[in-house]
């Protein structure tokens, strides 16, 4: 029976290898319909129809996603628009000015051949307008590619609905071909499952949004030009322990020397990233997430870095959740195996 079991589960996994490149759009809406679920559920305890229910949710969750995008990605288009056309300034300030003080403090060597970097930046970015050109050649050198991400793109409301209405079905369809003597075990696995997925996707994902908005603003009140863009990327890595913090440190302190050509104002950078942080360790974190997840800080790297390797980007936004559901999975095993005649002989 475990030979079975083993191979079935080498099966699924070698066939989610083989299909992640389609899987996006079906994570994407089980996400989302995982997440609008408990809204509709309780919407049903006020005697509304399922279908009723289902449409207000989805309703609501299109309307609110939309939004946020009319709202921040103009925004954002304009800091990138800002960035590509600072490109070559940057460059030359870093060549003339930050890399010499580098190598001086550094004994003279050579870290960076800033030459290369501005060549290629030049030739491959350029301005707004080059950039345009190139996506543009891109996609019409490959029409097939586009096209099937913009169909992936609108599978994805689609797949949300029809899994927010038949989510009752599908978690009754997936327990009925449980063996009886199973079933207890496994509704207590999925309770734990369940209570840590919950955790991760409403707790985390609202810790990860609540620092984008404190770094952005506490950024655009320093006066930061590109607060926005460095608040995105900061808050939205924040997922691996200390690496939005690192990532977005270090690009705020290089956004302020440019902008600012002045060591000292680096201390209110220092400062920002110092509140952000507090409030993650003393108030957002416990209170949104707790102790749920019960993943070491060393497990979140592998997972995230192994995730990316096996299944690219997908891989990425999925390593967190699949880790914290298989530490599940190997409390469980851990259990059994410390209960067993091998483990006490």
């Amino acid at each position: 029976m475990s030979n079975r079991l083993m191979l079935g589960f080498v099966i699924i996994l070698g066939l989610l290898y083989l299909l992640a490149p389609i899987l996006m759009p079906f994570f994407s809406a089980g996400l989302l319909a995982y997440l609008g679920t408990t809204l509709v559920e309780r919407l049903e305890n006020f005697k509304w129809s399922r279908t009723v229910a289902v449409v207000v949710v989805f309703a609501v969750m299109s309307s609110v996603i939309t939004l946020i995008l009319l709202i921040i990605l103009p925004l954002i288009e304009q800091q990138i628009s800002a960035l590509i056309a600072k490109m070559p300034a940057i460059m030359s300030w870093f060549k003339e000015t930050m890399l010499p003080w580098l190598q001086s403090r550094l004994g003279g060597m050579a870290i960076i051949d800033a030459e290369k970097i501005q060549q290629g930046l030049q030739e491959n970015v350029g301005t707004a307008s080059g950039l345009v050109i190139n996506l543009l050649g891109s996609i019409g050198s490959s029409g097939m590619t586009f096209f099937a991400a913009l169909a992936n793109l609108v599978l994805i409301p689609v797949l949300t609905f029809y899994f927010l209405r038949d989510w009752r079905v599908i978690v009754a369809s997936i327990l009925g071909v449980i063996p009886h003597k199973f079933k207890q075990q496994t509704s207590t696995i999925a309770a734990e499952v369940d209570t840590v997925l919950s955790a991760f996707f409403k707790g985390q994902i609202l810790v990860m949004l609540s620092l984008v908005v404190i770094y952005s603003i506490g950024l655009s009140i320093i006066g930061l030009e590109f607060a926005l863009l460095i608040g995105l990327v900061a808050g939205l890595v924040s997922f691996v322990p200390y690496l939005g913090l690192i990532v977005g440190l270090v690009l705020a302190c290089v956004a302020a020397l440019f902008q600012f050509h002045d060591l000292t104002l680096l201390l209110p950078v220092l400062l920002v990233f110092t509140v952000a942080q507090v409030l993650e360790s003393i108030v957002l974190t416990p209170v949104l997430v707790g102790d749920k997840i019960g993943l070491h800080a060393v497990a979140v790297i592998f997972s995230v870095m192994a995730g990316g390797q096996l299944f690219g980007f997908t891989g990425i936004l999925l390593a967190l959740p699949v880790a914290a559901v298989l530490m599940v999975f190997l409390r469980h095993a851990n259990k059994h195996y410390k209960e067993s005649e091998l483990y006490k002989a």
